[in-house]
């Protein structure tokens, strides 16, 4: 059964999860209303990124909480299912983390960013994720990144082996990172033959500027719907008929030689 993907690529409200939570239920309805089963959202969508280390941990949600709540009460009354970013509450600490919400309202994932960006992401967030869990829907195996997990080859390739159709991969992407737009996601999907929901923010917050160029990617390397810079919506959809002949035309990840990789993994 095809379903239909959507991507918000948004400038979001920075700082502001009640505007968040505004934003979240306007694109919700607007995209359940043009035919999509799933809406992806970017990085921190709820509060904007480049939050510092106070505000993140002022800022951060329970997953159990109200605002996650909200969130999932939208999914079930609308009916589609949601992916966002969020600064996840876990003990003393945060997470930079993504929430997989089923169209009846169910909480079917959370991930926590495995690959912290720097400076940048090492000031606010003191948990990283420690795997790369798939998790079944409507007939699709669904894994979800964060931004620089994407980057590492490793991480779509065990998510693959692990049999997932589709990514999911929230984002927070920067100048000068066109080339992981534009150039890596195709390759990423094509390699691991699989398709990609890669969301990017847009315009900017204080100290930082993004760049858009949000994408659904095919399993054979298609780019099968960009944005530019600016804020949009795309749309496309997924076909697990043509994901299985893309894998039967060519079976890259059976024809691997693992005994021959050992020291990739070091």
């Amino acid at each position: 059964m095809t379903v239909n993907i959507a991507i918000c690529q948004t400038e979001g409200r920075f700082a502001d999860p009640e505007a968040g939570h505004t934003l979240l239920d306007e694109e919700a309805r607007a995209a359940a209303a043009a035919g999509a089963d799933l809406l992806v959202l970017p990085e921190l969508f709820l509060t904007g990124y480049n939050l510092g280390a106070a505000r993140a941990r002022e800022l951060a949600l329970d997953p159990e909480g109200e605002q996650i709540g909200r969130a999932r009460a939208l999914a079930a009354e609308v009916g589609i299912a949601l992916c966002f970013g969020f600064p996840e509450r876990v003990g003393d600490g945060v997470a930079n983390s993504a929430i997989l919400i089923d169209e009846a309202g169910g909480a079917r994932l959370i991930y926590r960013k495995v690959h912290l960006f720097g400076d940048l992401d090492r000031g606010m967030f003191a948990l990283p994720g420690d795997g790369f869990p798939v998790v079944a829907w409507r007939g699709l195996s669904l894994g979800l990144a964060i931004c620089y997990d994407i980057e590492f080859p490793e991480t779509a390739r065990m998510m693959a082996l692990a049999g997932a159709d589709l990514i999911l991969v929230p984002t927070a992407l920067m100048p000068p990172y066109y080339v992981v737009a534009d150039s890596l996601i195709p390759a990423r999907a094509y390699e691991n033959q699989v398709y990609i929901a890669y969301a990017n923010h847009c315009g900017g917050e204080p100290g930082i500027d993004y760049i858009g160029h949000s994408s659904i990617c095919g399993p054979d390397g298609a780019v099968l719907a960009k944005a530019g810079a600016g804020p949009t919506r795309l749309m496309a959809r997924i076909d697990p008929g043509h994901l299985a002949e893309v894998r039967r035309r060519d079976p890259l990840l059976a024809d691997r030689r693992p005994a021959l990789y050992g020291t990739i993994a070091g």
